[in-house]
C-alpha cells in the first residue's frame, strides 16, 4: 500500500486529513522536538482506532512537518548508538549477505529499526537492544518453531522474530528465512 493510500483510509475512517492531524498533534505538544513515535502511535491507536501501520503514516507526516529527514547514515548511526554499537559491525557483517540475495535488495533505517526491501517491498526487519539483535521476518504460512518464534506484538510489521544474542547465532539457518522471505516479496 502505498503512503497516500495510507493517508486516504486514515481519512476515510476518522473523516481527518494530514492538517487535521498536524493541529491536533501540536495541541498535544506531540510536534516538539524529542517526542517518541510510540507515544503518537499510543495517541491514534486510542483516541482514532488506528492500526499499527496507519498510525506510523501520520508519525511520519508529523516527523516531515518538525524537522529535516535524517540521512541514512545518521539513522543507522542514531539506531546502533549508545549501549548498542556492538552491534554495527554484526549489523554491516549480515547486510553484506543479504546484499548478493539480488541487485534490488536493500537497507532503509527508520527511527527504530532497518527495513530490509526487495524492491519496494518490505522482507524483514533487523532491531538492536544493549542485550540482542531482532530479526522481524515476513513469512506468512509458515509455522512458527524453534528459534523463529511468532512476532507477536513486537513488530506488527513482520510474522516472525529471531532473537539473536551472539553474533554466531546469524548463522546459515536465519539466513535461509532472509532468504526464503527476500523471494517471497
Amino acid at each position: 500500500m502505498s503512503y497516500q493510500a495510507y493517508l486516504d483510509n486514515i481519512k476515510g475512517k476518522t473523516g481527518l486529513g494530514p492538517e487535521d492531524f498536524k493541529a491536533l498533534a501540536k495541541q498535544k505538544d506531540f510536534l516538539k522536538p524529542g517526542v517518541k513515535a510510540g507515544d503518537i502511535v499510543a495517541w491514534l491507536k486510542k483516541d482514532y482506532g488506528l492500526g499499527h501501520g496507519h498510525a506510523m503514516a501520520i508519525v511520519l507526516l508529523l516527523k516531515q512537518t518538525t524537522a529535516p529527514r535524517p540521512s541514512s547514515d545518521q539513522r543507522l548511526d542514531d539506531l546502533f548508538g549508545q549501549g548498542k554499537a556492538h552491534w554495527r559491525v554484526t549489523y554491516d557483517q549480515l547486510l553484506k549477505k543479504v546484499g548478493k540475495f539480488g541487485d534490488d535488495v536493500r537497507a532503509v533505517p527508520t527511527d527504530s529499526y532497518v527495513s530490509l526491501l526487495k524492491g519496494k517491498k518490505k522482507f524483514a526487519v533487523i532491531a538492536a537492544t544493549a542485550d540482542r539483535m531482532d530479526v522481524g521476518l515476513k513469512l506468512k504460512g509458515v509455522a512458527p518453531g524453534g528459534r523463529l518464534e511468532a512476532s507477536g506484538a513486537w513488530n506488527s510489521m513482520v510474522t516472525h522474530r529471531v532473537r539473536v544474542s551472539e553474533p554466531k547465532q546469524l548463522d546459515k539457518e536465519v539466513l535461509s528465512w532472509l532468504r526464503e522471505a527476500c523471494d517471497a516479496a
